[in-house]
Formats: structure tokens, sequence, C-alpha cells
């Protein structure tokens, strides 16, 4: 697996509203190659593509998505919030998302992201739905999750692909974490991450993403570190800092 150098968070959250059909159009339109997003279930075991546990931030309705049926979620404003121009952008479902990651060539970062208590069915949902609608043949996307639980699912439904630990700051017990759901990445917030970490990781054979990373120089210093890619707001930032740095 070879990441992208720079992947777009949630799309690109700094220029278009996050997790949305539009927002991924911004990343591409940008120049990126990867995107990153998040999955969670509705009430009624629908994927759809959204971060929050609830529905206030980012959309105009109200109440936990664990108990908003899709058919309620499909009918809200995912866009007014950000800005006028994306008044009408809607709630994508998982399907959606990637019929539009393989119209514009992107490769994903796909973060499972259960409410809480839900975090089988999140996984084994979202891993029917991404390995019914991916191509034979094509390179797996990257599966990622705060929660070991969604990742022993990907590593059980989906083997070959890749899978990646996400963590705020890397655990003590990191290579133990790691083993036992075979993946092959942590993803470290950028605030928790220090050099010897990084080195530590690669000695093991461990890639390194880190997120969110919009300052352009700190972004260079990471890839000198080792950090294989970089997840970012604004990913067009990044685009031009890192321009030169070497692969």
């Amino acid at each position: 697996m070879r990441l992208p150098r720079v992947v777009g968070h949630r799309g690109a959250l700094d220029l278009a509203p996050e997790n949305t059909i539009a927002g991924i159009r911004r990343a591409a339109a940008l120049g990126v190659t990867g995107v990153e997003f998040d999955v969670k279930l509705t009430a009624d075991g629908q994927c759809i593509v959204f971060h929050d546990d609830r529905l206030e931030r980012t959309t105009d309705g109200s109440g936990a998505v664990a108990n908003t049926p899709f058919e309620t979620i499909a009918a809200l404003d995912a866009g007014a919030w950000f800005a006028p121009e994306f008044v009408g952008e809607r709630v994508p479902r998982l399907e959606e998302v990637i019929a539009e990651l393989f119209a514009l060539d992107l490769y994903p970062d796909i973060e499972i992201k259960p409410c809480p208590g839900r975090e089988i069915e999140t996984a084994r949902a979202a891993l029917t739905t991404i390995k019914s609608h991916w191509p034979s043949g094509r390179d797996g996307p990257l599966l990622t999750s705060f929660a070991l639980p969604c990742l022993e699912v990907a590593r059980d439904l989906a083997p070959a692909w890749p899978r990646g630990l996400i963590c705020l700051k890397p655990p003590e017990d990191w290579p133990i974490k790691v083993s036992s759901v075979d993946a092959t990445v942590l993803v470290c917030h950028e605030n928790g991450l220090l050099q010897n970490d990084v080195e530590a990781f690669r000695k093991q054979g461990i890639g390194v993403v880190t997120y969110p990373i919009n300052d352009g120089a700190y972004a260079a210093r990471l890839l000198d570190w080792g950090v294989s890619s970089l997840i970012s707001n604004s990913p067009d930032r990044l685009l031009a800092a890192t321009s030169s740095v070497r692969p």
C-alpha cells in the first residue's frame, strides 16, 4: 500500500462541508489523490458518511444519529451551515461516496466511526457495503478506526485490505494493539506524535499517518521524520508546501 502524501480530511473540511459529495469534489479539484471520511450507522442500519454522534453541528436536523432513520437524515440540509453556495447538500450514503471516489480516481481512507455501543454492527455493515461496491482487482481501501473491535471485524471480513489504528497519542502497548488487528498503519494526531515515535513505528514496518496537518513548514518536517501521509483540512496548502520535498 502506498498512501497519497496529502489526503483531504473529510473531503476538504476548511473549504467545503465535511463528509459530503461537494467536499470530496472540492478535494479532487485541489489536486489531492486521496480523501479521508467517516462511516456511521443510522437507526435502520444504513451506512452514511458522517462524523458526529449527533446531527446538530453539520445539518439542520437534531438528535442522535443512532436513533434517526435514514429517510429522515436524507431530507436534511448538510451544506447550508457551511456557506450559502452549499445549500441543499445532503448526507450521502456510503455507496454514493464510493461511486464518487472511482469517478474522481481518489484513494480512500475510510474511518469506521461507530456511535457508542455499535462498534461491531457498524463495522460489519460498512465492510459489507464496501465489498459489494468495490471492483475486483482494484487495490483495497485503507480501513481505519479508533475502535479495535471495528478493526477486528475488518481483519476478519477483508483480511487483504490494509488497516490503521487511530490514536490521539501513541499508546504504550501499540505493538500489541497493532499486532492484534494486523494493522500496517498508525494514524496519529499531530499533538501526540514525536519524531522518536515515528522512528520506532517505521523500525517495525508500520507506516505513519498524521492529522490534521495544515501548516506547510510543519508538514515538510513530518515528511522528513518519515511520516508517510498527511491528512489536512486545507490540502491545497500542503500540496504547494511539500511539492519539492523528496518522496
